[in-house]
């Protein structure tokens, strides 16, 4: 029972070390979001700082997605776009032996969008308060859809929070966005991502055409030579999602698309606003407490 209680401890740790860099790591990179900023330089500067303030990694790729973009997008290799008076999300995921920390804010550097960010914002705080052992996830998707409205706009509803497992970013429970959607009941020691998306559209989002975010999903032998060095090449990564511009494989767009077609990698194309409409986001991690529960990422 002592060496059980010893590695929760570490465990524990591992998920506020975390925390602590993002939270680090967040605040630096949210200064560098200005219009004629470039998109590739926040985000390289995002995933080195995250190793030069002692993480193992990024969780996953950092996320800056604008406007109507809402998740998903990340800058390509020698990409030389530049922020616009744009609203911007940057999601950030960093990891300590595999256990995750998960945050994302919304920057609106066009001056125009304060509401919309004020109501994804309240919304995190007001589904934080709403977290305790016992607690239905479909009660926290109730408060958030409900304060969202309150501010006259309306969530995301196609999007969720998750849950976080060692390596694994996404894990049940998800926690919806919206009410109706009834779900399971949170426990003491379950670690969460909540992340309302608050939209001035009609609240859903779909698939865009650009994909630079994928995850390693399966393992399994490859005839092709490319895909097999490629295959290789993403091991290492073990289930964290990469992004394309990481990698160094020759014939990359063919032994990637092998792969896909393989179902080895899965891939995460830009989710978008359906009707064109702004995105809000933010998110924290939380692990649940008895009575509440402690935020890692604050």
């Amino acid at each position: 029972m002592t060496e059980r209680l010893e590695d929760i401890e570490e465990i524990t740790e591992n998920y506020f070390k975390a925390g602590r860099i993002l939270s680090q790591v967040r605040s630096e990179a949210k200064d560098r979001i200005k219009v004629g900023a470039s998109l590739l330089e926040v985000a390289e500067f995002v995933e080195n700082r995250t190793l030069e303030l002692g993480a193992d990694g990024c969780a996953f790729p950092c996320n800056i997605s604008r406007n109507d973009e809402a998740a998903h997008a990340t800058p390509l290799l020698g990409d030389d776009d530049v922020f616009a008076e744009d609203v911007v999300k940057l999601d950030l995921g960093v990891h300590v032996g595999g256990y995750i920390a998960d945050s994302a804010l919304t920057v609106d550097l066009s001056g125009n969008y304060a509401d919309l960010l004020k109501a994804s914002e309240d919304a995190l705080y007001a589904a934080i308060d709403t977290v305790a052992n016992g607690v239905n996830t479909g009660d926290i998707g109730a408060v958030i859809e409900d304060t969202i409205n309150s501010h006259g706009f309306k969530p995301v509803g196609n999007l969720t929070g998750h849950g976080l497992g060692q390596y694994l970013p996404h894990v049940p429970p998800s926690i919806p966005n919206r009410k109706g959607m009834g779900g399971a009941i949170l426990q003491t020691g379950d670690v969460i991502a909540i992340e309302p998306f608050a939209t001035d559209g009609v609240g859903k989002v779909v698939d865009g055409t650009l994909t630079e975010i994928f995850q390693l999903v399966d393992v399994k032998p490859v005839r092709l030579p490319a895909a097999r060095k490629l295959l290789k090449e993403l091991k290492p990564y073990s289930t964290l999602p990469f992004a394309k511009r990481w990698l160094k494989a020759e014939k990359l767009d063919f032994a990637l698309m092998q792969l896909l077609k393989s179902g080895i990698v899965h891939s995460y194309p830009v989710l978008k606003e359906v009707s064109g409409g702004m995105v809000s986001q933010a998110e924290h991690t939380v692990i649940v407490t008895d009575d509440g529960c402690d935020v890692t990422t604050k």
